[in-house]
Formats: C-alpha cells, sequence, structure tokens
C-alpha cells in the first residue's frame, strides 16, 4: 500500500491530481480543495482547472471548472465550479482531478496517512496511480442561489409603489 506524501502532494510531479470519491447527492456543481504555491518566492501564480470523470480517473469527462487563477503565494481552499451542476448517480465512484494549465510549482493538500482520516468513499490519485493510504482534503457539492422570500419581495414591491407615489405627489403640487 503505498502512502502519500504527509500534508501535500506537487500537482506538476504528478501531471495532475486527483481524489475518487462517491456522492450522495445526484449532482456536481463544484469542488473545494486547499492548494498552495510551491515556490512562493519566484512572484509567480498559476492558473487551475479541474476536470470532472467518470469510470476511471482517466475515463470519460462529465465536465471541466471554469480556470481558477492564484496570486504568488496563494495557500488555501479554492472552489472549481463547473457551469452548470453535473448529474450523478449517488452511490457510484467518479474522479475529480486537478492540474497546472500554467504557473510555477504548487501543490495540493492531503489528508494525514493515520487510520480513520481517510475518507472511506475514495482515494487519492497521483496521475494515474491509485494511493490507497490517503486522501485529499476536498469537498464536493451543488452550489444553490438562495431565491429571496415572497415576503420580502412584497414588502420590497410595496416600498418602491409607496416611493413612486411619493414622487408623483411631490411632481403634481409645484
Amino acid at each position: 500500500m503505498k502512502r502519500i506524501p504527509t500534508g501535500g502532494a506537487a500537482i506538476q510531479f504528478y501531471g495532475s491530481v486527483g481524489q475518487s470519491f462517491t456522492p450522495s447527492l445526484s449532482g456536481v456543481g463544484f469542488f473545494r480543495v486547499k492548494v498552495y504555491d510551491a515556490a512562493p518566492r519566484n512572484a509567480l501564480g498559476a492558473t487551475l482547472v479541474g476536470t470532472l470523470r467518470s469510470g476511471a480517473i482517466n475515463g470519460p469527462i462529465l465536465g471541466t471548472t471554469m480556470p481558477v487563477v492564484l496570486s504568488n503565494g496563494f495557500a488555501g481552499s479554492v472552489d472549481f465550479f463547473l457551469a452548470s451542476a453535473v448529474p450523478v448517480t449517488p452511490s457510484t465512484t467518479y474522479y475529480f482531478q486537478t492540474s497546472v494549465q500554467s504557473g510555477d510549482d504548487w501543490g495540493i493538500t492531503t489528508m494525514s496517512n493515520t487510520p480513520g482520516d481517510n475518507y472511506p468513499g475514495g482515494m487519492f490519485y497521483g496521475g494515474l496511480q491509485p494511493f490507497s493510504a490517503g486522501d485529499l482534503w476536498f469537498r464536493a457539492g451543488i452550489y444553490v442561489v438562495p431565491e429571496p422570500s415572497s415576503a420580502l419581495l412584497f414588502c420590497l414591491g410595496g416600498g418602491v409603489a409607496g416611493w413612486v407615489l411619493r414622487q408623483k405627489r411631490r411632481c403634481v403640487h409645484l
């Protein structure tokens, strides 16, 4: 059983890194991973992109995220958004892959290799190689834009209507 590097993995070393996962929702709209600039003193950032695949880490592409531009020295969580939620089948294994389109050396945060810290529904991939003794720090889900309540819209509409009536009365009295 191969162990992934504790704390992080170099994306360019593998060409790309990824994670198999088993969604519980019927769609995937974004992925969140933690990345860091592995060469923060060279004043270069990077552009990263994510790919959602089915069947295998190099299987058919279901969706590609919009590129994420990162500044030099960045370290933290990044959201990779798909143009729209991609339908998936819950309890089926899918694969998320991250690669650097341009820029310097970047790393991605891995979870500890200690028992109990691994995600049971998937594993880390360095290139095409699975590493069953670890995982990426990642999240996947659907991005939902909340809609305003009917009561809020009613109040807002009433406020606008009142303001318009008040403006009309001012114009009549001049």
